[in-house]
Order: structure tokens, then C-alpha cells, then sequence
């Protein structure tokens, strides 16, 4: 009967529905989904469509509907056959600038007995990808076979890999069409884009890092609230525990922007974790312990913070990132020699304070956006990328500097790039007499409403 139901709907019925405001069920969103997927819904009626949930939104059964349906439009991975002897729990960036914690979290969460089977994407705009980090790696291959994915995770303990074809199809063809239509920043179908991919990792919890401030994409914090806790209700409506953490996203995280060189950064983290900057420290370390919380590894908080930084300072997490490498086609000494395979650029200069005193703001999208005029990033998804550009040993919020002392270094191509860099980067940093007073990390931690 339902399939009956399905045959005699008319694509734009259902769009005038949601264009008039009302609420779409369950078969109704399914059938869409299919016309995503199969092509039997054009270009036209899909940008339609969007654009009608983009002014009317869904409600939460709505959401869930269509997170579900699109997890379920390609295959959905199953651990259950590889009897693995702990939980299945990954993490999820809303994106930033110097955003490179996946890279040390993962290896840390493995090494504390999870298994970390992470979809990761490319940057767009202003907010650097994580496979773009990767990909400065020689040999690495993001994009392996299902049994080497299952197979590199069963063994390592975590695999960093990017959305294949078979992951929730109808996904990619609707964010690309969202993409060209202005209709990105929706809540409802952002919660449904990044969890339709999540969930079909088969995952058993999820830890999300919703970032807000100027190097966000949730700039404001009533976005990055109203889209941690339509995550968290949406992922545990559908059977995944979820938490979603609000984190400060007004400078850049880390000493570096770019790409090879916050894999640098990374390795440099894992092998020298003392030395590690204060800020990227914390969020890993506190993403890492409600990893393991959640999950069931460890049943406290605390418990789990002491477990996380043992792992980093005992050098276990440094080998199994290591191991992942290998195991996906990377160098097997990257860590022993990291600037032979991540060689440094022609030109690397000294970006000049032009004041003294207090680093007291950054204009962090402006940052991001100087390094993608450049190549470092991109503005649409076919740009390809210079993973050598970059910037390190960037100040940060808080501390003092005196004018004609550095606030960053350029790794570029020529002069013309770093002097563009100087005018660029002394425009975005903003120096005060005055030490601003230093934010928390973490703003706020939400689970699914029903959960209190």
C-alpha cells in the first residue's frame, strides 16, 4: 500500500506543501529522497525544494526523517562482523581556521581502546579540510576500498578517510545543488548533511565540536546553540548518543593555517606534547575525553581526561598515527623525518607587528580567507589547492608583542605573496594597550533535550 502511496505523488506537490509551511511525513520526505538519489527529481525542483525548507524549516521529526533517509540512500557500514573489543565513536567539526585536531584526536581515542572510523571533508571558503591536510602526505589515500577502511580501522584502532560514492548519496548531490542556490545555511539541512554521513559510519556514540565566532561558520551564538541542539536531538532520535560542544572559534587554532604545515604542527603535537599550544591542547584533549566518556570507555569525565593525556604523553597515540599513515599508503617514517616528505616553501618571512602591545582580536575569516586567496583553500569544490602555503607561529589572543616583532611567518612562493600576506595580516589582527581578558574554550556542552 505504501508503495502505491509513494507511485502517485507529484514532486511538486510536495514541494508546494513545504513552500505553504506544513509538515512533510515520513513516506513523503522517503520519496524525495529516492527522486535525490535516482534523478527522477530535476535540478529545478530539488533547488526548489530546498529553498522551501530554507524559509520554513522542519520540525524534528522532519529532521530526523530526512537524516535517516539519506543516511540509507548508499550503504551503511557494519562493525558487528569484526567483533571488535570496543565501542565504535567518532567526532565531527563544524570547521575553522587552523581546525586541525581531527589528526591527533583520532590516534589519541584509538589508543585509549576506541575505534574511530572518521569521514572527514575538504575545506570550503574560509574553513581549511582535514583531507586537504592528509593530502600533503605523500602517498596517503583518502579515499581507499571499503575492506581497507574496515580493515585499517580494525587494525590501527582509526582511519581519517573522505565521503565515498556508496556513503549517503543523496547527500552530495543535494549539498551541491544547496551550494548553488544559496540555501547552505539552513538548520535543518546542515543537521541532516553532516549526520547522514556520520551515522552511516555505523557509529555507537558521537561527539560534535560546533565552533562559533569570526572564523566560523556559525558566527553568531544563537546559530552554533540552535544547530548543536538540533544535532544532539536529531543524532539521539536516531539511536546514536551525541554531544555537541560549543567552542570558540575567534582566533586561529593553533600556531598554524595552511596545510602541510599543520600536519607539521600535528606531528609536532604528538611527539613533543609538552610543547604543544595551550589552546589546541585543551579542546583536544576535552573532545578526546567526552569521546570516551560517551561511548561507555570510561565512566567519568575526569577518569577520561587523565586516560586521553596519558595516551598523548606516553607517545601511544604518536605510533598509531603513524601506523594509520602506513596503513593508508603514507610514508612509514613520517614521524621520524616529517620535513623530508613535507618539504618547506622557497620564501618564508617574518610578518611584522606594525604596533606595540596586546594581541587583543583577530578578523579570523578574513585570515582564512587570505590564505585561500592564495591556494591554500578554496571557494568552490573543483579549486585545487597549494598544500605548501601557509602561515606559523601565529600569536595569539593575549599576548605581547612589540612593533617590528613577528605575529606570524609566511610560507609562500615569492615576495609578492608575503608582502600581500604582511598587508593582509596586520589589517586582521587587531593590537590594543590594553591585555584582553581570556575566554573559555568551551562555552557550553548540549545533549539531546529529552535528556535534560
Amino acid at each position: 500500500m505504501a508503495t502505491n502511496t509513494i507511485k502517485s505523488f507529484l514532486p511538486q506537490e510536495l514541494i508546494r506543501k513545504k513552500r505553504d509551511g506544513l509538515i512533510l511525513n515520513d513516506i513523503e520526505i522517503g520519496f524525495l529522497v529516492r527522486g535525490i538519489s535516482d534523478s527522477s527529481l530535476t535540478d529545478a525542483q530539488l533547488g526548489a525544494f530546498a529553498m522551501a525548507v530554507f524559509h520554513n524549516g522542519m520540525n524534528m521529526d522532519e529532521r530526523i526523517s530526512l537524516t535517516q533517509h539519506m543516511m540509507h540512500s548508499g550503504s551503511v557500514l557494519q562493525w558487528q562482523d569484526l567483533n571488535l573489543n570496543g565501542p565504535v565513536v567518532d567526532k565531527h567539526s563544524t570547521g575553522g581556521v587552523g581546525d586541525k585536531v581531527s589528526l591527533m584526536l583520532a590516534p589519541i581515542v584509538a589508543a585509549c581502546g576506541g575505534y574511530v572510523p572518521m569521514i572527514s571533508g575538504r575545506g570550503l571558503g574560509h574553513t581549511g579540510g582535514t583531507l586537504d591536510k592528509l593530502d600533503s602526505i605523500p602517498g596517503y589515500n583518502a579515499t581507499p576500498d571499503e575492506a581497507q577502511f574496515r580493515n585499517t580501522v580494525q587494525q590501527v584502532g582509526c582511519a581519517i578517510i573522505g565521503q565515498t560514492a556508496q556513503l549517503a548519496p543523496a547527500d552530495q548531490r543535494f549539498y551541491a545543488t544547496r551550494d548553488v542556490t544559496a540555501t547552505v545555511e539552513s538548520i535543518s539541512l546542515i543537521t541532516a548533511s553532516i549526520l547522514s554521513k556520520k551515522l552511516a559510519s555505523g557509529l555507537d556514540a558521537l561527539v560534535m565540536d560546533v565552533k562559533t565566532g569570526s572564523g566560523a561558520f556559525a558566527d553568531t551564538y544563537n546559530m552554533a546553540q540552535e544547530l548543536a541542539q538540533s544535532i544532539a536531538d536529531v543524532a539521539s532520535g536516531s539511536g546514536v548518543p551525541t554531544r555537541c560542544l560549543i567552542t570558540d572559534m575567534n582566533q586561529v587554532l593553533g600556531r598554524s593555517v595552511g596545510n602541510a604545515v599543520e600536519v607539521l604542527e600535528c606531528i609536532d603535537f604528538l611527539v613533543n606534547p609538552a610543547q604543544a599550544d595551550k589552546r589546541l591542547l585543551q579542546i583536544t584533549l576535552d573532545l578526546a575525553a567526552h569521546m570516551l566518556h560517551l561511548s561507555g570507555i570510561e565512566a567519568d569525565l575526569n577518569t577520561a581526561l587523565v586516560k586521553a593525556q596519558n595516551a598523548l604523553e606516553g607517545g601511544n597515540a604518536a605510533e598509531i598515527f603513524g601506523r594509520m599513515v602506513s596503513a593508508l599508503g603514507g610514508p612509514n617514517d613520517l614521524l621520524q623525518e616529517p620535513s623530508h616528505y613535507l618539504k618547506p616553501m622557497s620564501v618564508i618571512k617574518p610578518i611584522i607587528a606594525t604596533k606595540g602591545g596586546y594581541v587583543s582580536a583577530m578578523d579570523v575569516r578574513s585570515i582564512g580567507m587570505s590564505m585561500v586567496s592564495l591556494k591554500a583553500g578554496r571557494i568552490k569544490a573543483s579549486d585545487s589547492i597549494d598544500h605548501g602555503v601557509g602561515l606559523t607561529n601565529m600569536v595569539q589572543i593575549g599576548e605581547r608583542v612589540e612593533m617590528g616583532q613577528p605575529v606570524a611567518y609566511a610560507h609562500v612562493h615569492c615576495d609578492a605573496d608575503a608582502i600581500q600576506l604582511q598587508r593582509e595580516l596586520t589589517a586582521s589582527i587587531t593590537i590594543a594597550d590594553e591585555n584582553p581578558q581570556e575566554k573559555n574554550m568551551i562555552y557550553e556542552v548540549l545533549t539531546a533535550q529529552q535528556e535534560g
